[in-house]
């Protein structure tokens, strides 16, 4: 079972702490948000804990060993990232894109074979992009190429999922997919994944646990059924919020 742990970890940018001696592991069936408000660091705690940038002070382990250590192939196959924007410059088609998620798992001079290319196609489906195999990753839309990326992390198969808002761009019926699929492959496969949410509904439904980043350095970490109160909310946004009673649980709006 794949895990990854920041062990005392001390992550800034530009001279703002993000966290500071953050200690958590993401363990297999584990469904973790990272909430917190816009530019307080998320994105950049996330490319920490992938081992794309190095932290301050502490240690990022993946499989007890230090991510920073181990080649990057062979952390994407057992890691993987979706960052924050999609962006799609050069000519491909969406099958050829969604096709680079098998390449951690092939040799140097290995083709893609019909296995992979089923791999591909299952995910393509799976985001809802069934019929557009063909077409140039140039001409989707903002919210098409942002589930094309997850289809390419899809055919990955990372046991290990680090999203940072997967849900951006999307209607709600395609951030309930995204979800749906996160939560089968925690709940089913036992991986575990950490998600930047700016929709604290949505880590209400979904997830196992949530980290708060506060600003200055200053986090919590827990059980969801913990972390999600008014006063952690109210603390973290720097708002009122209300919560509403609901057949799934607690809900929360934003207050008067």
């Amino acid at each position: 079972m794949t895990a990854l742990t920041c062990q005392l970890l001390d992550v800034s940018i530009a001279g703002k702490a993000i966290c500071n001696q953050l200690d958590l592991k993401l363990a297999p069936g584990q469904f973790w948000g990272l909430l917190g408000p816009n530019g307080i660091g998320k994105t950049t705690l996330l490319k920490c804990m992938a081992g794309l940038s190095p932290p301050d002070n502490g240690n990022v382990l993946l499989e007890n060993q230090a991510i920073d250590k181990l080649p990057r192939r062979a952390i994407a196959r057992l890691l993987g990232m979706l960052q924050q924007h999609t962006v799609y410059v050069f000519d491909a088609s969406v099958l050829e894109t969604a096709l680079t998620g098998r390449h951690p798992h092939l040799g140097y001079w290995e083709r893609e074979g019909q296995y992979d290319k089923q791999k591909a196609l299952d995910a393509i489906r799976a985001v809802d992009l069934e019929g557009f195999e063909a077409r140039s990753v140039t001409r989707l839309s903002g919210g098409e190429a942002r589930r094309l990326a997850f289809a390419a992390l899809i055919v990955q198969e990372p046991a290990i999922l680090l999203l940072d808002e997967p849900t951006n761009h999307l209607d709600m019926k395609h951030q309930v997919r995204i979800m749906n699929h996160v939560e089968e492959q925690v709940l089913k496969e036992q991986h575990s994944a950490m998600i930047a949410l700016h929709d604290v509904n949505l880590a209400a439904r979904y997830c196992s646990h949530i980290l708060m980043l506060f600003g200055g350095g200053d986090w919590q970490a827990g059980p969801v059924g913990e972390l999600l109160s008014l006063e952690n909310l109210e603390r973290l946004y720097q708002c009122p919020v209300e919560a509403v009673q609901t057949a799934a649980g607690q809900r929360f709006l934003p207050g008067d």
